[in-house]
């Protein structure tokens, strides 16, 4: 197991600076659970993609990137079982080589799995649940030291409660997910498509393709981008964009401010899934990573008065804002997902890394958005207050009960949790 002295390290953004004492990265399930029941106090890190304290703890940090990259899968029960380190483009890879795929994959590939489906971090489509919604079972490293398995119907707690855990209810070893035959994606993109046809169409934009994203910046040039993902194997889509006052990209363009070369293919050429639903290539960094994060889940039916809420704030916006994306969730069962229980329309924002301006513009968002029920991501950054998670998801209560019940001395706890979950 190799000890690395923590010495001024970030997240991949660069806005969290990690107060860990040591990053420990284990290379076996067992040299997991010794280091678990060896250290009173530790915190699992994925890729480093969150941009809150989530993965930050004043004690010791534990990395499973260097755990074996295994990739089994069960093709009767249609199910794939993964090393929780890996990351989505390393899953994805595999799949895709033996025919198979995922059904979703966040707009980033470069995110560990286990840490993506802690967060409940999601992908785009009217049908498409967040990505912890594939997980029919995983093994986690209890407060003990034991390794439990946990699925539907066995485990401590439901596989529900397990599925976005926040790292509160142990170290995730392995997931098994849900996995269907290959299948090939073609995106098309489309500029400037006008506020009243937003609004006007929204839900049947949105519903048009497997998977669709807007892009805007709230000002009056609408949705800047609309990025169609059309499985081959399904209808092609029906709404005509450029009827509602939109026009056909030529060219390649990336949602923010960097070189189209690190987004994935477009201009309607077929492609596999694995290269096709994530927004940026594997291969490449889709941007400088100087850049906060804060996104919203609200109720699909609240999409278009949101977006009209928050088009006020296009001035307020323009100097920090890179991009905002607006994307739909299907409803989840997991108990923290942020789409858990209803049909939902995503909100994101992608700032200039200035903390403070950041903080100032979430304040306003959240006021803004404050009437349409707003479930803010947990990888990203947010004002709400305990109390306001509390009421934003209904089993957050029952959670910190079962983490307290399999954790009761708080060796999983860090700042960010006592903070949540009291």
């Amino acid at each position: 197991m190799t000890d690395v002295i923590a010495k001024q390290r970030t997240n991949w953004a660069g806005n969290v600076t990690y107060r860990a004492s040591a990053l420990l990265r284990p290379t076996s399930v067992g040299e997991v659970q010794r280091l678990v029941t060896s250290t009173p106090r530790l915190t699992a890190l994925g890729s480093t993609h969150s941009f809150n304290e989530v993965a930050d703890t004043d004690a010791v940090q534990v990395t499973l990137t260097e755990m074996p990259p295994s990739l089994d899968i069960d093709t009767e029960r249609r199910t794939v079982r993964v090393a929780a380190g890996m990351t989505h483009a390393q899953v994805a890879a595999g799949l895709e080589a033996r025919g198979w795929a995922l059904g979703n994959l966040a707009s980033l590939p470069h995110i560990s799995t286990a840490g993506a489906v802690a967060t409940g971090t999601h992908g785009s489509g009217v049908r498409n649940p967040s990505l912890a919604q594939a997980v029919v079972g995983l093994d986690v490293v209890r407060a003990s030291g034991e390794l439990e398995h946990v699925s539907a119907g066995s485990g401590s707690g439901s596989l529900d409660a397990h599925r976005v855990a926040l790292g509160a209810l142990g170290v995730v070893t392995a997931l098994e997910l849900a996995i269907e035959p290959t299948f090939e994606v073609a995106t098309t993109v489309h500029l400037d498509l006008p506020w009243d046809a937003v609004e006007e169409h929204f839900d049947a934009v949105m519903a048009d393709a497997y998977s669709v994203s807007m892009f805007t910046a709230f000002d009056d040039r609408g949705a800047r981008q609309v990025w169609t993902k059309h499985r081959v194997d399904e209808p092609a889509p029906s709404v005509d964009l450029v009827a509602l006052g939109a026009r056909r990209a030529t060219e390649a363009v990336h949602p923010g401010e960097n070189d189209a070369a690190s987004v994935t293919e477009q201009g309607g050429v077929p492609g596999p899934w694995s290269e096709r639903l994530p927004h940026f290539r594997s291969t490449f960094s889709p941007s400088t990573g100087a850049e906060i994060q804060a996104e919203y889940l609200i109720p699909a039916e609240f999409a278009v008065p949101a977006l009209r809420a928050l088009r006020p704030l296009a001035d307020f916006f323009a100097p920090l804002l890179i991009a905002a994306e607006v994307r739909t969730v299907a409803a989840d069962t997991a108990w923290l997902a942020p789409s858990t229980g209803r049909q939902s329309v995503g909100l994101h924002f992608t700032f200039r890394r200035d903390p403070s301006a950041v903080a100032a513009a979430v304040l306003r968002i959240e006021d803004v958005l404050a009437p349409f029920d707003p479930r803010p991501h947990w990888g990203k950054v947010s004002a709400a207050s305990p109390a306001r998670l509390h009421e934003a998801y209904p089993q957050l209560a029952a959670f910190a009960e079962l983490a307290r019940s399999l954790d009761p001395a708080g060796r999983f706890r860090n700042g960010f949790l006592e903070r949540t979950l009291g």
